[in-house]
């Protein structure tokens, strides 16, 4: 009766994973990404007019800036002053040469004021301003 008498009533070890555990932490993880991705995203709600541009390239190195439909300006989700607003974008140019500014004007936002906003930040030394239009950009002076 020696070594074989002793495990021949007993399993082996189990070697398969029981996954289940790693399944139900999985679907935890993504039912609260996708609860709180949708308030991640920052900005003001614009309705932007639609026209034909071209997709501005490397956009994760420009400043956007919105005029909203009471012409309220925003850098992100802060109101700012024009002149608050030239400021720090001169600022932030400092540190970024090719830093571009991408104005985006609510349809119904006063015309005059975007037009405005665009001279004045080109006036302070800020060569590449564009405006946003729907999903493309027109900004024909970047490309130089």
């Amino acid at each position: 009766m020696g070594k074989f008498s002793r495990t021949s009533g007993r399993r082996g070890a189990f070697s398969e994973i029981n996954v289940t555990p790693m399944v139900d932490v999985m679907l935890v993880l993504l039912v609260i990404f996708m609860v709180t991705a949708p308030m991640l995203t920052t900005g003001v709600s614009l309705e932007l007019p639609k026209g034909d541009g071209e997709v501005i390239e490397d956009a994760d190195k420009s400043v956007d800036i919105s005029v909203d439909s009471k012409s309220l300006i925003y850098m992100g989700d802060e109101v700012v002053k024009p002149d608050y607003l030239v400021k720090k974008v001169k600022a932030m140019q400092r540190s970024n040469k090719n830093l571009k500014v991408i104005i985006s004007g609510d349809k119904k936002a006063s015309y005059g004021q975007v037009i405005e906003l665009m001279s004045l930040l080109r006036m302070a030394g800020i060569a590449k301003v564009g405006l946003k239009t729907g999903d493309l950009v027109d900004l024909e002076d970047l490309k130089k």
